[in-house]
Protein backbone atom coordinates (compact mmCIF):
# COMPACT_ATOMS: atom_id res chain seq x y z
CA UNK A 1 0.00 0.00 0.00
CA UNK A 2 1.38 3.28 -0.91
CA UNK A 3 0.86 6.14 1.62
CA UNK A 4 -0.28 9.83 0.17
CA UNK A 5 2.25 12.66 1.38
CA UNK A 6 -0.62 15.13 2.92
CA UNK A 7 1.44 17.80 3.30
CA UNK A 8 3.04 18.46 0.35
CA UNK A 9 0.77 20.64 -2.08
CA UNK A 10 -0.22 18.79 -5.03
CA UNK A 11 -0.07 20.67 -7.77
CA UNK A 12 -2.09 18.82 -10.43
CA UNK A 13 -4.95 17.65 -7.95
CA UNK A 14 -6.95 20.77 -9.26
CA UNK A 15 -5.12 20.71 -12.82
CA UNK A 16 -6.60 20.76 -15.86
CA UNK A 17 -4.78 21.42 -19.26
CA UNK A 18 -4.29 24.39 -20.37
CA UNK A 19 -1.99 27.45 -19.84
CA UNK A 20 -0.59 28.02 -16.09
CA UNK A 21 0.24 31.59 -16.39
CA UNK A 22 -2.77 33.89 -17.08
CA UNK A 23 -2.92 35.77 -20.17
CA UNK A 24 -5.24 36.30 -22.71
CA UNK A 25 -4.73 34.66 -26.27
CA UNK A 26 -2.45 36.45 -28.81
CA UNK A 27 -5.22 37.71 -31.16
CA UNK A 28 -6.59 40.10 -28.65
CA UNK A 29 -3.59 42.06 -28.07
CA UNK A 30 -1.91 41.95 -31.60
CA UNK A 31 -1.32 44.40 -33.47
CA UNK A 32 -1.20 48.11 -33.04
CA UNK A 33 -0.25 50.44 -31.01
CA UNK A 34 0.58 50.26 -27.31
CA UNK A 35 -2.99 52.98 -26.73
CA UNK A 36 -4.90 49.92 -29.26
CA UNK A 37 -3.36 46.92 -27.73
CA UNK A 38 -5.11 48.47 -24.17
CA UNK A 39 -8.40 49.04 -25.55
CA UNK A 40 -8.83 45.71 -26.42
CA UNK A 41 -6.98 43.95 -23.48
CA UNK A 42 -9.81 46.21 -21.56
CA UNK A 43 -12.91 45.21 -23.78
CA UNK A 44 -11.64 41.37 -23.49
CA UNK A 45 -12.03 41.82 -19.69
CA UNK A 46 -15.21 43.21 -20.16
CA UNK A 47 -16.91 40.62 -22.40
CA UNK A 48 -14.90 37.97 -20.34
CA UNK A 49 -16.64 39.20 -16.95
CA UNK A 50 -20.17 39.19 -18.78
CA UNK A 51 -19.40 35.75 -20.41
CA UNK A 52 -18.08 34.09 -16.97
CA UNK A 53 -20.27 36.14 -14.28
CA UNK A 54 -23.39 37.60 -16.07
CA UNK A 55 -21.55 40.95 -15.58
CA UNK A 56 -22.71 43.81 -18.48
CA UNK A 57 -20.82 47.48 -18.68
CA UNK A 58 -22.89 48.86 -16.40
CA UNK A 59 -22.93 46.11 -13.42
CA UNK A 60 -19.22 46.41 -14.01
CA UNK A 61 -19.37 50.51 -13.83
CA UNK A 62 -21.78 50.38 -10.89
CA UNK A 63 -19.54 47.55 -9.08
CA UNK A 64 -16.08 49.80 -9.94
CA UNK A 65 -17.60 52.89 -8.57
CA UNK A 66 -18.56 51.01 -5.18
CA UNK A 67 -15.10 49.56 -4.96
CA UNK A 68 -13.18 52.83 -5.65
CA UNK A 69 -15.83 55.25 -4.07
CA UNK A 70 -16.16 57.54 -6.80
CA UNK A 71 -18.26 57.59 -10.10
CA UNK A 72 -17.42 55.37 -12.67
CA UNK A 73 -20.02 55.21 -16.05
CA UNK A 74 -20.98 52.80 -18.63
CA UNK A 75 -19.97 55.65 -20.88
CA UNK A 76 -16.49 55.71 -19.31
CA UNK A 77 -15.94 52.16 -19.42
CA UNK A 78 -17.01 52.33 -23.42
CA UNK A 79 -14.62 54.86 -24.07
CA UNK A 80 -11.54 52.98 -22.17
CA UNK A 81 -12.43 50.00 -24.29
CA UNK A 82 -12.65 51.88 -27.61
CA UNK A 83 -9.26 51.86 -30.08
CA UNK A 84 -10.59 55.09 -31.69
CA UNK A 85 -10.96 57.16 -28.14
CA UNK A 86 -7.28 57.96 -27.22
CA UNK A 87 -8.51 61.24 -25.01
CA UNK A 88 -9.70 58.94 -22.63
CA UNK A 89 -6.82 56.80 -20.84
CA UNK A 90 -7.92 54.32 -17.54
CA UNK A 91 -5.96 55.21 -14.36
CA UNK A 92 -4.09 52.57 -12.84
CA UNK A 93 -6.43 52.63 -9.81
CA UNK A 94 -8.93 51.86 -12.59
CA UNK A 95 -7.44 49.29 -14.14
CA UNK A 96 -6.71 47.73 -10.33
CA UNK A 97 -10.82 47.92 -9.60
CA UNK A 98 -11.64 46.98 -13.66
CA UNK A 99 -9.61 43.54 -12.89
CA UNK A 100 -11.17 43.04 -9.34
CA UNK A 101 -14.64 43.37 -10.72
CA UNK A 102 -14.37 41.44 -13.59
CA UNK A 103 -12.01 38.56 -12.03
CA UNK A 104 -10.24 38.92 -15.49
CA UNK A 105 -6.66 37.85 -14.21
CA UNK A 106 -5.87 38.09 -18.12
CA UNK A 107 -5.69 41.91 -17.70
CA UNK A 108 -3.22 41.36 -15.29
CA UNK A 109 -1.06 38.75 -17.49
CA UNK A 110 -1.23 41.75 -20.33
CA UNK A 111 0.31 43.87 -17.94
CA UNK A 112 2.74 41.98 -16.56
CA UNK A 113 3.92 40.66 -20.30
CA UNK A 114 5.38 44.17 -20.93
CA UNK A 115 8.25 43.26 -18.24
CA UNK A 116 8.70 39.60 -19.61
CA UNK A 117 6.68 38.12 -16.49
CA UNK A 118 3.78 36.50 -16.07
CA UNK A 119 0.59 35.96 -13.76
CA UNK A 120 0.21 32.31 -11.73
CA UNK A 121 -2.20 31.50 -9.14
CA UNK A 122 -0.02 32.58 -5.75
CA UNK A 123 -1.56 28.47 -4.89
CA UNK A 124 1.80 27.98 -6.88
CA UNK A 125 3.93 30.43 -5.21
CA UNK A 126 5.82 28.23 -3.03
CA UNK A 127 6.16 25.49 -5.64
CA UNK A 128 7.72 28.02 -7.97
CA UNK A 129 9.99 28.99 -4.72
CA UNK A 130 11.17 25.45 -3.73
CA UNK A 131 12.09 24.92 -7.82
CA UNK A 132 13.95 28.16 -7.81
CA UNK A 133 15.93 27.23 -4.73
CA UNK A 134 16.46 24.06 -5.49
CA UNK A 135 18.04 24.80 -8.90
CA UNK A 136 20.09 27.74 -7.16
CA UNK A 137 21.28 24.75 -4.63
CA UNK A 138 22.22 22.51 -7.70
CA UNK A 139 24.20 25.55 -9.18
CA UNK A 140 26.44 26.60 -5.45
CA UNK A 141 26.97 22.07 -5.05
CA UNK A 142 28.30 22.31 -8.89
CA UNK A 143 30.81 25.13 -7.68
CA UNK A 144 31.49 23.69 -4.75
CA UNK A 145 32.75 20.17 -6.50
CA UNK A 146 34.52 22.47 -8.98
CA UNK A 147 36.46 24.03 -6.45
CA UNK A 148 37.06 20.45 -4.68
CA UNK A 149 38.42 19.49 -7.98
CA UNK A 150 40.17 21.80 -9.18
CA UNK A 151 42.23 22.08 -6.00
CA UNK A 152 42.56 18.12 -4.82
CA UNK A 153 40.19 18.41 -2.28
CA UNK A 154 38.03 16.12 -0.09
CA UNK A 155 35.51 17.50 1.90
Amino acid sequence: MVRRDNKTMDMFREWTPGPVAHQFDEQVTKGGTLDVKIARALAAAMTFAQDQHGLNRDAIALAMSDYLDQKITTNMLNSYASPARTDHKITLERTIALAEITKCTELLGFICGFSNTVVVPEKYADVIRLWQLEKAQERLDNEVRSLRAKHGGGK
